[in-house]
């Protein structure tokens, strides 16, 4: 606090969470359990449930003590209120019995109070490392989709897994005790109840069974309610993800009316859900709010029919014990409404790290003395992972260390599939390939994300000025920074908006070469520049500051060609 009135705060300044709360230890832990699952039994898929359990069972198992504790000590307050009301009437056993009592129940409302919190702070420091591990995991996840996942799983789901569901999961180690717990103190509570009204008691539990009977067929339309929730959900977050991007082409069209109309009927839809959700709910909470005072008219009425007396001892007793039946069925519709959540959400995060991943080429380490970094034998491939549907076939192809490729050919002749695929981005359906060493892709076209345009270049490398300064001179960016108002430190906007076409990629082949990587595949990069700007850069680029790289370079211009050692020209998926 002193600090943050003296100064801004940097990052720095921020202290790290504790070493069991940091998300990348816990995600390591994770996978490592995860992976001793699958060694053990090589033939079934492991839980990912059990695995997340055996991880934090220590944790399950002391916060699991901390609410039993608080339930037996809760437990306690009827008994000693029937002892104290004993001895207020002269029925006490010893002289100091009052004092004892006092001491008693001055300890137990400590321990209750404690072990509560003990219970609430443990279960929500668990569920937020449950958490960050099932957000890590989908983070990494989505890196290494296949192209047909990616078609089942858009990125507004993905985005709903990590925001939605993965924050269902966290807070569901703070119900499940409520789960048992509430059994175990509705059983306590009709225990007292049968040492204060004696039979009478069997009424109060058919009014608590009747309550829950009538209750359990809304359990299952909960869940369906929620399924069909999340979906909507999902489908309403991808439309409005895209009208968002894509806001620029929707105001030039004027096509704004239209898409608001497609996003309401999206809302309609996921409103319908979210109203038979909560209309369960209230019919759940009207329910279970009465039924107290069912269970004790019932119990009386009870108590009149068979002639049980009451006296002071039992009716404050029984009023006492009321509280105890009061909280677990009060809470029964809130625990089974986020059970049910909870439930919805891992089976979509489950289905979602389940789902197919890359089976591209297997990378090693770059060794030097390695002649050929790329090497592609009899290789078909293809998008949808079909064999009859191959994108690429027949590729067969060696490129040597510092050699320098051209790929030529008409539009969807499979150029940019060709680098994906040394990439590892489409599916191999035949062949074998190895690519060896560390790959520099720049895409067709430029990404440039939020920051300086230093921080683009650098893109979280370390700082060496006489490289940065010979990277800017190579891609002919010095005389742009000085047109910027803050040079090297302005802010760029979302996707590089303050800069032209021909900027943002020039920005991203200094990224690229302020790597020093061993690969360079380039899509086509010199065709957002003019033809003066696209020469110079070229032989500036590829022919001098790339001389010694591995170069694989898509291009339709044909001026670059004659000093290329090898050139391919593509046709309908092949090598020709």
């Amino acid at each position: 606090m002193k600090m943050g009135y003296e100064k801004p705060l940097e990052e720095e300044d921020m202290p790290l969470l504790g070493a069991t709360d940091r998300a990348q230890n816990q995600y390591s832990v994770f996978l490592e359990k995860l992976n001793s699952n699958k060694k053990h039994s090589p033939d079934t898929a492991p839980s990912i449930l059990w695995t997340i359990v055996s991880h934090h069972k220590r944790g399950i198992m002391v916060s699991a003590l901390f609410a039993l504790l608080k339930v037996l000590t809760l437990s306690t307050g009827p008994l000693l209120l029937r002892a104290f009301i004993n001895v207020s009437v002269g029925k006490g056993t010893y002289k100091h019995e009052g004092l004892m009592l006092a001491a008693i129940i001055f300890i137990c409302k400590c321990c209750e109070s404690l072990s509560q919190r003990q219970w609430y702070f443990r279960t929500r420091r668990l569920g937020l490392q449950v958490r960050s591990l099932l957000s890590a995991a989908i983070y990494r996840k989505q890196q290494k989709l296949s192209s047909s996942a990616k078609m089942k799983h858009s990125s507004g789901q993905i985005m709903n897994y990590v925001t939605v569901d993965a924050y269902r999961v966290g807070e569901f180690p703070y119900w499940f005790h409520q789960t048992w717990t509430t059994i175990v103190q509705l059983c306590i509570a009709l225990a007292i109840l049968y040492n204060a009204v004696g039979a009478a008691m069997v009424s109060s539990l058919v009014v608590v069974i009747i309550t829950v009977l009538c209750n359990a067929p809304l359990a299952k339309l909960q869940h369906k309610f929620q399924s069909k929730l999340m979906e909507a959900q999902d489908v309403r977050l991808k439309a409005m993800t895209e009208s968002l991007v894509h806001m620029k082409i929707l105001k030039l069209y004027a096509w704004e009316a239209h898409f608001k109309k497609a996003i309401e009927k999206l809302r309609e839809v996921e409103y319908k859900w979210l109203s038979a959700f909560q209309l369960s709910r209230a019919y759940n909470s009207v329910l279970f709010w009465s039924s107290p005072v069912w269970v004790s008219a019932v119990t009386f009425l009870t108590c009149y029919l068979l002639e049980i007396p009451l006296d002071a001892s039992n009716v404050f007793t029984f009023i006492a014990t009321l509280r105890l039946v009061q909280d677990p069925i009060r809470s029964i519709p809130e625990v089974l409404g986020v059970v049910v959540q909870a439930k919805v959400a891992f089976t979509r995060i489950e289905k979602f790290l389940g789902a197919p991943e890359l089976n591209g080429q297997v990378k090693r380490k770059y060794h030097m003395g390695i002649s050929c970094p790329v090497a592609m034998n009899l290789c078909r491939f293809s998008w949808y992972e079909d064999p009859s549907k191959p994108t690429l076939k027949n590729i067969n192809l060696v490129i040597q260390a510092g050699e320098k490729i051209a790929i030529c050919g008409e539009v969807g002749s499979g150029k940019s599939t060709l680098l994906a695929a040394m990439l590892g981005e489409v599916p191999k359906t035949e062949g074998t390939i190895q690519v060896c060493g560390k790959i520099v892709y720049v895409s067709q076209n430029a990404w440039i994300q939020t920051g300086t345009v230093q921080e683009n270049i650098l893109f979280g490398s370390c700082m060496d000025i006489q490289r940065y300064q010979e990277t800017l001179l190579r891609c002919s960016l010095v005389k742009d920074l000085e047109m910027l108002p803050y040079g090297d430190n302005t802010q760029i906007g979302e996707r590089g908006v303050n800069l032209s076409g021909g900027q943002k990629q020039r920005l991203q082949l200094a990224r690229a070469l302020y790597q020093n990587a061993d690969i360079y595949l380039l899509d086509d990069p010199f065709s957002a520049v003019d033809a003066h700007t696209a020469t110079s850069l070229f032989h500036e680029y590829v022919m001098c500051a790339l001389s010694d790289k591995t170069v694989v370079l898509v291009t339709h211009q044909v001026d670059f060609l004659p000093v290329f050692d090898t050139i391919l020209l593509m046709s309908d998926g092949e090598v020709i």
